[in-house]
């Protein structure tokens, strides 16, 4: 998220809350996508983690990045912390270890989307490059420890920071040493976002097998294919992971905002300050808990959009839906993320057809998925099969959606052509992780070094 909300509009109850998210249902002529997708920054000289300040820095990027776009800058402290384009239509952010985020900009189709994060790559490179700064494009950090990897100036990761390792044993690797490809998609209804929420919630996991690409942690394997995937299963049990009310066929935005009310809190904003609020639940903040503790106590809009902006469930509700569960991997990826769900998803009967082929899976089916992808892939077990069947499956359906959409190209391709390198997943039976790991005990001898060249944007 590039920038906290400061929305004034008083809050007065639960339904002030749930006709928030309400709000986002809007006509299906209006349904948009929008991608996000991070990268690490490091030096092409030695393959080194950039810090924030100096000449060649993530600050010098932001900033030249600024005066290239004319994008509004966003800071925090008297530091640059991103950028926003002035109508909306995207945002950069950095996360908390310097990974450089794009927010894409809401577009109708996914060409649209694959130029969008084109350009934004050839501009970054642009300004780049005389730094002698690159981009990697996988999932986890593949040589840098924590101690190693800088930490960025954005005040809500300070507090982050200090509040992780109460709460887990992982938060701190998924701040600083993981990047990710996520899709927002739209719902018209409370209907419409059940089912969608019910089918992304399921399949999630198989998202993660299928882009699979953090097999390696300081420099050698981690034994998993997905890294990030593990890191998720201990980061803050409280407001991540599977919703099992999601499973539910009556589900909907008041279970959601009841659900987020008893979940601790990060933090308000009160005249630019962050003051730190993880000792407390919303509920307990709609109840007057931080009364005599900061000025202006009583909660307003921006911070129940921000709170539901600190929500990592592996899909997130907001006023639309974000898919949560894909390791970050290269520039094909980043369209094929997006076309994978949207696919499922933006079309009725491919939405149907997702949905009944789904429908019978219990949560603890989900769960014990949830638990085995990261090391297994695509050869985790599921009720005797291995998921690898299931990803055919479920490709499949997507590849009808995008071709029912009939969104095509100056070349007349539909946006089938972006399920390219899952199709190249599903015919070699094995993830871009394992791909990185035949290299390393192939042709790379044993280093992950040949990485960043390799997989570099």
């Amino acid at each position: 998220m590039a920038r906290d909300t400061t929305d004034q509009t008083p809050l007065s109850s639960v339904q002030d809350l749930t006709d928030y998210i309400a709000a986002g249902n809007k006509p299906r002529e209006r349904f948009r996508i929008g991608t996000e997708h991070e990268k690490f920054a490091f030096f092409r000289a030695d393959n080194s983690p950039v810090p924030y300040f100096g000449d060649a820095s993530i600050s010098a990027l932001l900033t030249g990045l600024q005066e290239k776009s004319g994008w509004e800058p966003i800071m925090d402290g008297g530091n640059i912390i991103g950028l926003a384009e002035h109508s909306g239509m995207g945002a950069i952010s950095i996360e908390p270890g310097g990974q450089f985020e794009l927010s894409g900009a809401p577009l109708e189709t996914l060409h649209e989307t694959c130029r969008e994060s084109n350009q934004h790559l050839a501009t970054l490179r642009e300004i780049a490059e005389p730094m002698g700064i690159r981009f990697l494009g996988i999932g986890g950090s593949p040589k840098w420890t924590y101690a190693q990897t800088p930490q960025m100036p954005k005040s809500r990761y300070e507090i982050m920071t200090r509040y992780m390792p109460k709460v887990g044993s992982k938060g701190l690797d998924m701040m600083y040493r993981t990047c990710t490809i996520q899709v927002n998609l739209d719902f018209s209804s409370e209907a419409d976002m059940r089912q969608k929420m019910r089918v992304s919630m399921k399949l999630q996991s198989l998202a993660t097998a299928l882009f699979a690409s953090s097999p390696f942690t300081e420099g050698k394997p981690n034994g998993l294919l997905s890294w990030r995937g593990d890191i998720w299963r201990d980061v803050d049990n409280r407001r991540s992971g599977l919703l099992d009310f999601t499973f539910r066929d009556d589900f909907g935005f008041r279970d959601y905002a009841e659900w987020a009310l008893d979940v601790p809190m990060y933090f308000i904003v009160r005249d630019g300050r962050y003051h730190d609020c993880t000792h407390v639940t919303f509920r307990q903040f709609m109840n007057g808990a931080l009364k005599g503790e900061v000025a202006d106590p009583a909660p307003t809009m921006g911070d129940w959009t921000n709170h539901l902006s600190t929500l990592f469930p592996d899909v997130r509700l907001k006023r639309f839906l974000e898919m949560r569960g894909a390791d970050g991997g290269p520039w094909r990826r980043i369209c094929a993320l997006p076309a994978f769900w949207v696919g499922l998803l933006y079309d009725d009967a491919a939405l149907q057809a997702a949905d009944e082929f789904t429908r019978n899976w219990s949560f603890a089916e989900v769960a014990a998925l949830r638990d085995a992808v990261p090391a297994e892939g695509l050869k985790a077990e599921f009720r005797g099969h291995a998921l690898l069947d299931v990803a055919r499956e479920v490709v499949a359906i997507s590849r009808t959606g995008l071709k029912t959409r009939g969104k095509l190209n100056r070349e007349g391709q539909d946006e089938s052509i972006f399920l390219a390198p899952l199709d190249e997943v599903l015919a070699k039976k094995a993830t871009l992780a394992e791909d990185l790991l035949s290299l390393y005990h192939g042709r790379w001898n044993g280093s992950v070094e040949p990485v960043f060249e390799d997989y570099q944007y």
